[in-house]
């Protein structure tokens, strides 16, 4: 693998990882307090309105969330490059050395390997692209911050609406039943797709995150006929 198809399969990634967390977390967050506030207040309006607001603000808080995560994440890894950077000017044979042996740890034959760190240190550009990747085990790239953000608070609307659907479009108690069946079939669906990039078993990973959403649906609905008892 290049380390250009490196960067894209990391850009990837990142993204995935975005949208499945916001989808995932849109749809149980979404469900679990509407279907408790569809038991307690066994009012259709409140259940549309608290769930339009429990998205709005909780796709703005999870994309601001996302971009300040990863963006610390990306200035941490500039100040760690920026301090090997420094190092490879006040002790250059030093870290000539360090990538001699980690190009052998890595497989490289000692002749290759010298010969590889000779090119390397003649040019400090790619002699900080190596000792970053191989030592630091971080990459040169641009921030995501903000596209990663992006895809978090879209994702997290179109989660949040997928068990709020049936509220707009059946009478409550229908609608109830309803957006239990099509967030769990969601979420078994979100679970299995994540294994087209991975080795794990559709069942297995549809699976752990249709319980997920059970559990949250259960806590929902314990909550909902708790307030029975309070009032």
């Amino acid at each position: 693998m290049t380390i250009y198809d490196h960067h894209r399969t990391t850009s990837v990634s990142s993204t995935i990882r975005e949208v499945v967390f916001g989808m995932q977390d849109g749809m149980v967050s979404t469900l679990g307090a509407i279907t408790g506030i569809a038991i307690g207040s066994q009012d259709h309006f409140t259940v549309i309105l608290s769930g339009m607001v429990i998205i709005s603000v909780e796709s703005i808080s999870m994309g601001i969330g996302s971009y300040l995560s990863n963006r610390s994440e990306y200035d941490v890894n500039q100040r760690r490059i920026e301090e090997e950077k420094e190092e490879i000017a006040e002790f250059p044979q030093q870290e000539k050395s360090e990538l001699i042996q980690m190009f052998i740890r890595d497989g490289w034959p000692e002749e290759i390997a010298l010969e590889m760190s000779d090119v390397a240190a003649k040019d400090p550009t790619l002699m900080l692209k190596e000792m970053a990747y191989r030592e630091l085990l971080i990459t040169h790239k641009p921030s995501l911050a903000f596209r990663n953000s992006v895809f978090m608070f879209f994702s997290y609307i179109l989660g949040g609406l997928l068990p709020l659907l049936a509220y707009f479009l059946l009478p409550l108690q229908s609608a109830m039943t309803v957006s239990v069946i099509i967030t769990l079939i969601g979420l078994f669906g979100i679970g299995a797709y994540t294994t087209k990039y991975s080795k794990a078993s559709w069942l297995k990973a549809g699976g752990r995150v249709l319980v997920l959403g059970a559990v949250a649906m259960g806590v929902g609905f314990l909550m909902g006929e708790l307030s029975h008892f309070i009032r």
